[in-house]
């Protein structure tokens, strides 16, 4: 089901299933920023990512003794929230654990992912709860899709010298870094950017990048803040790019003893709340 909040600049749908964005539009012109999902290139628009980010070595991992098998990206955005609350420009809707999750996430939690329209900005709230006896280890983050066509660029608020993870062909990262800015604040969106999947950047001085044109119209500044990773993507040659804020990232083919081991894998005690936040202002 979908839901709608608005106020006097924005409107915004979000689907129950996966708490996905699905659209985002200007009142003024009736554009859509959002990408609307088309499943022969890909079926996604904004999924939650929870509570791993990217691929598990073979899929599965071990804690505790015991082994457990999570596909890609987790299970969020394959599952139904319940709606929490719908008022005319806030909604909040909330995941939590029962025997179908614990069956591949030993954890006792409570997701809540809150979107709110404030001005010309969407911004989306994602919020863990520990409800485990003991700590809890998780990833977290956003995925959302803008529309966009190639040739645009994305602009970091500050000049970086960065690097991207490299990915082989079964989404793992491997030693090597490949540059990617030098001094620079513009990565062009070219038919082939993509072309080694996502590119996973840390260490950034910017928190946030702007989606630009060259007519200058229909741009979003994205606001991420201070996650440890960003990543970008789209399917080669797509006309939407990914923006994504982590708290985690996909594993490499080092064997891990234990999901504790993980890298860059976050740890909540018991009853702690962690939020992650992102916001979409149009320009």
């Amino acid at each position: 089901m979908f839901y709608t909040i608005e106020n006097e600049f924005l409107t915004a749908q979000i689907n129950d299933f996966g708490a996905e964005l699905h659209s985002l539009k200007n009142k003024s012109d009736g554009h859509e920023y959002i990408w609307q999902g088309d499943p022969s290139v890909w079926y996604g628009q904004a999924p939650v990512l929870f509570p791993i980010i990217g691929r598990l070595l073979g899929d599965k991992y071990r804690y505790n003794g015991v082994e457990y098998t999570l596909q890609k990206h987790g299970f969020p955005r394959k599952r139904a929230f319940e709606i929490v609350s719908c008022e005319r420009n806030e909604a909040v809707f909330v995941l939590r654990s029962n025997d179908e999750t614990r069956a591949c996430y030993p954890f006792d939690f409570e997701l809540y992912v809150k979107f709110i329209l404030a001005g010309k900005s969407l911004r989306a709230i994602h919020t863990v709860v520990n409800l485990t006896d003991g700590e809890m280890y998780f990833s977290l983050g956003g995925h959302p899709a803008f529309n966009c066509a190639i040739g645009d660029w994305l602009e970091f608020d500050k000049p970086e010298t960065v690097d991207t993870e490299t990915i082989d062909g079964e989404s793992y990262r491997l030693p090597d870094k490949t540059p990617l800015l030098h001094e620079e604040k513009c990565v062009t969106i070219t038919e082939h950017v993509f072309d080694r999947d996502a590119l996973i950047l840390s260490g950034l001085k910017s928190k946030a990048v702007t989606l630009c044109n060259a007519a200058h119209t229909h741009e979003v500044r994205f606001i991420f803040g201070d996650v440890p990773y960003l990543g970008i993507w789209a399917k080669p040659g797509a006309p939407y790019v990914c923006i994504e804020p982590w708290c985690g990232v996909n594993d490499d083919h080092r064997p891990r003893a234990d999901f504790s081991e993980k890298d860059a894998i976050m740890r909540l005690p018991q009853g702690g709340v962690f939020d992650l936040v992102y916001s979409a202002e149009i320009l």
